[in-house]
């Protein structure tokens, strides 16, 4: 929720604060938009503990093992990223900087378009990723003026996704691995697959909504029980739902 309106400044301590703002985005030479989003890729899988290799940027970002070979080959060249002896490209300071600014302008995206435009929730990931290369320096110190840079996403995530060990110290399991006859509240959702994000939506789970396992079936599936009643999940849909344990129990 966006807070009260802010008190009028004066002029000098307007000027002010827009400065600090332009000072913390620090305009540069834009990338094209492909390294961006290659970039964003390695910072939001290191974010959740994996090992990137060139074969997850392919599946992440649909595109083919040359293309990505090519990309990884001039991100090295320009000083954005780093590949070891044994094959895992991590990014250079100055790569987690870029993606860094990348996946802060994605997230301000998605929270403009759903929390000032009432845009659904399963509708804003795409929405973002085109609009978050045409964002100017100004606007962003604007989104980042009204919205902040702490809040969760409409999928409730952060600007960056937790590692599975950052979410099991704060209580929260994957749908897949919760238990029978137990009532959980959903916490945050894998958003890079518009098709489940809709598939989610349509079985009622959503973002602070309530989900009972009713039953864990012997071919992986799970019986659950939301607002929009019962149905059947398969695995594959489950392990991208994180869910925390509600003190209510089952209903």
């Amino acid at each position: 929720m966006m807070g009260p309106a802010s008190p009028s400044y004066s002029p000098t301590i307007r000027t002010s604060k827009r400065a600090k703002l332009f000072r913390a985005i620090d305009v540069k030479t834009p990338i094209t938009i492909s390294k961006e989003d290659y970039l964003k890729a390695v910072l939001e899988a290191e974010s959740e503990g994996q090992e990137v290799i060139p074969a997850t940027l392919a599946h992440w970002l649909s595109v083919s093992a040359p293309a990505v070979t090519m990309a990884i080959k001039r991100l090295r060249r320009d000083g954005y990223l780093e590949v070891k002896p044994d094959g895992i490209v991590r990014l250079t300071p100055k790569g987690k900087e870029t993606a860094y600014r990348t996946a802060l302008r994605h997230h301000l995206i998605e929270r403009m378009l759903a929390e000032m435009f009432g845009m659904e929730w399963y509708e804003v990931h795409d929405e973002a990723e085109r609009l978050e290369h045409a964002v100017s320096p100004a606007f962003e110190a604007k989104l980042l003026e009204k919205l902040g840079s702490r809040g969760t996403c409409p999928h409730g995530n952060w600007v960056l996704p937790e590692s599975p060990e950052q979410r099991g110290k704060r209580g929260m399991v994957l749908l897949s691995e919760a238990r029978e006859d137990t009532g959980y509240t959903v916490v945050s959702l894998y958003e890079r697959d518009p098709k489940l994000l809709l598939f989610l939506h349509q079985a009622g789970i959503a973002p602070g909504g309530r989900v009972s396992v009713l039953a864990k079936n012997y071919d992986r599936t799970i019986s659950i029980e939301t607002t929009a009643g019962r149905s059947t999940l398969g695995h594959p849909a489950a392990e991208k739902v994180w869910v925390k344990k509600r003190s209510s129990g089952k209903t």
